[in-house]
């Protein structure tokens, strides 16, 4: 070889030795379990969508094993397992957790299976452990103008929880968890509703007593002295803090950390090599209302917000999760089209109305970068939101994509019945391309 060949090789190698390397985000699409429950019950079916999620650009695969009414999608010595749904069964002998891992896994991609942790029925279908085996898991909320009542008894109520203080319930939820961990070469595992219902939950017995023991003290009107329901003269009721009420939204964010804590022991117990992770909504503001404290520990929330005690941010679980994404949910995408909106969002855990430059996904992507510090986390975004605009839904991936460390679409079957696969592929190409440009010249 020529002197000029080799010096011609050393100069290309260290020019691309000095060249910025973009390290590829994790890209994630989440499976439904019931929505895709027919389509996803043929092996064939299987193999076509993980090849056209990888085509699209994305390196994980979200498996939903376990919806809001208890099954799971595989056969399992704990949980009942789902076989049938709608009318499309399935034989024992199929294994589409074992087929989705398989297909994924030749691919290069990896694999979260998905559990819905705390909830435990659905009010639709009358299905779930609550309505049988174990109704004494039920939550009981404080609904305004009705007074304490079981969540099964609560008309039209669609998913139903139990009462995360319950070991019983931690300890139930955390073996299928580790279960599965062992059964299947899984990557990981993702906990959607790791939470209470919402502001309403939990008033049973059990939780009054161990509130009463994390303050050290009796609570004299319960629930009043936490908050109540008053009624107005237009018939709405407005709810109306005790005493008590910022140690109770302590305590229940510490109810919730300590599943965090103990699962993610529990899982690297039995799996060292597997990543933990999470999903929540990403509007902080308001989401103390059910208990979940997503935010890094470096952050006080104490001081931006009336409801959070100095020791609130104890409680916080950033630093537990290897992986984790937020639902920016939002029609506006930037911050200047939020600014010229009427301001106002109530999210699914919401009690109220809520405002704020976070309910957008630019500013969603801002401030969940503030609270999280260093851990990193992608940003989510529902396909439904932009059904009648597809170039706002593909200016929500780019958003989402290059504001955060990755991205989450929620849900492919969204994707599938609307065909906006090429329109997804392009979004993620661009951004991708537009963040590769952005670091050359930086």
């Amino acid at each position: 070889m020529s002197v000029s060949v080799l010096l011609c090789l050393f100069m290309a190698c260290g020019s691309l030795k000095g060249a910025p390397q973009v390290t590829e985000k994790n890209k994630l699409i989440w499976l439904d379990l019931s929505a895709n429950w027919e389509r996803f019950s043929h092996a064939d079916s299987i193999k076509y969508y993980v090849q056209k999620c990888q085509d699209a650009g994305f390196n994980y695969l979200v498996l939903d094993v376990k919806g809001t009414a208890s099954a799971v999608a595989y056969p399992s010595n704990i949980a009942p397992r789902l076989t049938e749904w709608k009318g499309v069964e399935r034989m024992p002998d199929y294994d589409f957790v074992k087929l989705f891992i398989d297909e994924a896994h030749r691919r290069g991609m990896k694999v979260l299976a998905s559990f819905n942790i705390f909830c435990e029925g659905s009010g639709l279908f009358k299905r779930g452990i609550i309505y049988n085996t174990h109704k004494n898991w039920q939550s009981i909320n404080y609904v305004p103008g009705k007074g304490l009542i079981p969540v099964t008894e609560i008309e039209d109520k669609m998913t139903l929880f139990t009462n995360p203080a319950l070991p019983a319930v931690q300890e139930y939820e955390r073996s299928i968890l580790v279960e599965c961990a062992k059964m299947y070469p899984i990557d990981g595992i993702m906990v959607d509703r790791t939470r209470y219902d919402n502001l309403q939950s939990d008033f049973s017995d059990f939780s009054r007593n161990a509130f009463e023991t994390y303050i050290r003290q009796k609570v004299e009107r319960f629930p009043e002295d936490i908050y109540e329901w008053v009624k107005q003269e237009d018939g709405s009721y407005k709810c109306v803090t005790g005493s008590l009420f910022k140690q109770w939204i302590e305590w229940r964010a510490s109810v919730i950390y300590r599943f965090f804590k103990d699962t993610r022991a529990a899982l690297k117990a039995a799996r060292p090599d597997i990543i933990f992770a999470a999903y929540t909504g990403a509007w902080y503001p308001s989401y103390y209302e059910v208990g979940a404290n997503w935010a890094s520990r470096t952050y006080d929330p104490s001081g931006d917000f009336s409801w959070a005690t100095e020791r609130y941010k104890d409680y916080a679980y950033a630093e537990l999760l290897d992986l984790y994404t937020n639902g920016n949910y939002y029609w506006n995408v930037t911050l200047e089209e939020y600014r010229k909106s009427n301001g106002t969002y109530k999210n699914e855990t919401d009690s109220k109305l809520s405002s704020g430059e976070h309910l957008c996904v630019e500013g969603g992507c801002l401030y969940s970068r503030q609270l999280l510090g260093n851990n990193p986390f992608c940003g989510g975004l529902y396909v439904e939101d932009y059904k009648h605009d597809v170039e706002q839904f593909k200016r929500a991936v780019k958003m989402n994509l290059k504001m955060s460390d990755g991205l989450m679409v929620f849900d492919i079957v969204h994707i599938i019945s609307r065909n906006w696969w090429d329109v997804l592929t392009q979004a993620v190409k661009e951004a991708e391309q537009e963040m590769h440009t952005e670091s050359m010249n930086h």
